[in-house]
């Protein structure tokens, strides 16, 4: 469909109705000028067809015959074309397009990667599309029709309800629907707490010394500084918050179940520890449940939320287990903080979409989240045997870790070699990251690694990227 100053070619018996402006020079001249222009820059299509010389010359205020002097002298030179019968259109020939007078030519795109094993992200060619589509059937069919209206800021009472059974039953959460708020996704969460805790006065928030450079940015921009905790073989050393160094922090954010991208579950005393230090000192522990559905070689690992509710914020997301796309997360929080961050999310809720909510829900309550965690456990562990078979045949010398659980492995490679690695793997179109990029800037370099997200590819894709990470290591 052409715009409203041009009717399609199609059209014949109406012609365009060219909404052109003529410049002050001479009459006929200018015209001509403005017709070449509309043809030139693609306002006037090949094949359009013109108004008549008297309809036109009417819309513009013309002698009739200077508006036929005009398309004749066009005709001439080739922009047009007159035929008995068929009128006068704009000639069927390619007509290059006006470049702008100070146009900057575009820097070359960048090629995309043939294979990618960045980390983060699950197979999305695996997303249930037709569960989903089943469960979103039987949701927006029993649907009330107030919930296509402006909704709680908490997010729908059928998704929050779903959610906290959901979450007792399988991470071993306290959840009640009133102290859950749904949100678009971790990074979401993590803004919404860091308002609140401004507003509470909490100024520094300790953080892991390997994590999400996004997430951390996300509490920069609120204005919290960021302490970063040690970290050792057992994880992250949360003992030290009680330490003097320590002694400003008012809440702490951790990946205990899995720790990103380190792939160590935190250690039990650990856990006592943190919990320990928030009671003591009034702080928060702000839980990213990372991957926390997918294990493979031990016991489940309850959320850190059920040693204490009232201080810890558990977040969860259904990015990993379902597709980031569906831009849907939730956080279950202490009593007193729920109303506090459904505040600050604002009325109504403007980011979490109703549909996807209630399809959720009944994704969820129907048994078929169960069953789509369940198959994706086993892909994933599928994968990462093959990896660490691929390495132990073709590269015997990388020692590989964190892949009891999770979607990705680190795979450590010899001092100074780690951006090397990663250059000669984007020459050959293999797109991987570094542990480097992960590493809090107050953190000393320690060690050369990559973080290989082996959930990523397709499995079109997957040999296809082992192999291509096999040719680039050391």
């Amino acid at each position: 469909m052409m715009d409203d100053w041009a009717t399609s070619a199609s059209e014949a018996t109406i012609g365009a109705d060219l909404h052109i402006e003529l410049p002050g020079s001479g009459l006929r001249s200018g015209l001509m000028d403005a017709l070449r222009d509309a043809v030139r820059t693609g306002r006037l299509a090949p094949g359009t067809r013109l108004p008549s010389s008297r309809a036109l010359a009417a819309d513009l205020g013309l002698a009739r015959n200077t508006v036929a002097d005009a398309y004749a002298e066009l005709v001439v030179e080739g922009w047009l074309t007159a035929r008995q019968g068929s009128g006068t259109r704009v000639a069927r020939r390619a007509t290059p397009s006006k470049p702008a007078p100070s146009a900057r030519r575009a820097p070359p795109a960048r090629p995309r990667p043939t294979f990618s094993l960045m980390p983060g992200s699950p197979d999305l060619g695996s997303f249930p599309r037709a569960e989903w589509l089943k469960a979103a059937r039987r949701a927006l069919t029993v649907a009330p029709h107030e919930a296509f209206g402006y909704s709680d800021a908490r997010g729908r009472i059928e998704l929050r309800t779903v959610l906290a059974d959901y979450l007792a039953r399988a991470r071993g959460v306290y959840a009640d629907p009133d102290r859950i708020v749904v949100c678009s996704g971790i990074i979401h969460g993590l803004m919404l707490l860091a308002t609140v805790l401004h507003r509470r006065r909490v100024r520094e928030v300790a953080v892991e010394s390997y994590g999400l450079d996004v997430h951390w940015q996300r509490l920069r921009d609120a204005g919290l500084r960021l302490p970063a905790l040690p970290f050792d073989e057992h994880g992250t050393r949360t003992d030290e918050l009680a330490g003097p160094k320590l002694e400003g922090v008012g809440a702490v954010l951790l990946t205990p179940a899995h720790q990103f991208p380190m792939g160590v579950a935190l250690h039990a005393d650990r856990r006592a520890a943190v919990v320990d230090w928030a009671r003591s000192a009034g702080g928060l522990i702000l839980e990213d449940d990372y991957d926390g559905e997918f294990r493979y070689d031990r016991q489940p690992v309850g959320a850190l939320q059920c040693l204490d509710p009232d201080r810890v914020v558990y977040l969860g997301t259904a990015s990993k287990s379902l597709a980031p796309g569906l831009r849907l997360g939730w956080m279950v929080l202490p009593e007193g903080l729920a109303a506090e961050v459904a505040e600050a999310k604002g009325e109504p809720d403007w980011a979490s979409g109703t549909p996807d909510q209630l399809t959720l829900a009944e994704f969820i309550a129907s048994g078929a989240y169960d069953r789509h965690v369940r198959g994706m456990r086993l892909r994933y562990r599928r994968r990462r045997d093959q990896l660490v078979e691929a390495l132990a045949e073709r590269a015997p010398d990388i020692r590989v870790s964190g892949i009891a659980a999770g979607m990705h492995a680190v795979l450590e490679l010899p001092t100074g070699t780690e951006s090397t690695v990663v250059q000669a793997a984007a020459r050959q179109g293999l797109a991987l990251e570094g542990l480097s990029s992960s590493r809090h800037p107050s953190t000393a370099p320690d060690r050369d690694a990559l973080v290989v997200g082996y959930g990523t590819p397709p499995d079109s894709a997957w040999s296809g990227a082992l192999d291509a990470l096999c040719r680039v290591l050391p």
